[in-house]
């Protein structure tokens, strides 16, 4: 196995709530940044929870989309609602939850339990989502299918 290395190059100005900053990520993708609207921040572009909750979700998206194919469950494409929960905010903010709620275009309803089963198992297969176990709840919500 290969130990691999990710970057991101990142510039903040401001203090606190009152800064914003910009994240360069992959080779041109630049996303701005600051603490969300919720927390008294300026809302400029996304926030770090935002980023979070992204990062998960996308890699289970490629997950289960894989992991779909391979147990030939039908799948045209699928979409994911991704709601992260902070509690203790604000003195002992953190992340308390983060459900991902799987939409599937082109699936077979008829087999509804077999997605649940390869949905849940994507969770626990997606390495970004076993980065956050144990620090984080990590749901799936049930999947809800969508006709072509």
């Amino acid at each position: 196995m290969a130990d691999l290395t990710f970057q991101a190059n990142l510039k903040w100005r401001g203090v606190g709530r009152e800064g914003e900053g910009a994240a360069t990520i992959a080779k041109d993708v630049t996303v701005c940044y600051s603490a969300p609207d919720a927390m008294g921040g300026k809302g400029v572009g996304t926030s770090p929870e935002e980023l979070l909750i992204a990062a998960v979700a996308s890699c289970y998206s490629a997950t289960l989309f894989r992991m779909l194919q391979k147990r030939e469950l039908a799948v045209a494409d699928l979409q994911i609602r991704a709601v992260g929960e902070v509690t203790g905010y604000p003195l002992n903010g953190k992340f308390a939850r983060l459900t991902v709620h799987p939409v599937i275009h082109g699936g077979d309803a008829a087999r509804r339990e077999n997605y649940q089963q390869v949905a849940n198992a994507a969770r626990d297969t997606c390495f970004i989502g076993k980065t956050i176990a144990g620090n984080v709840e990590y749901l799936v919500g049930d999947v809800v299918f969508v006709e072509e």
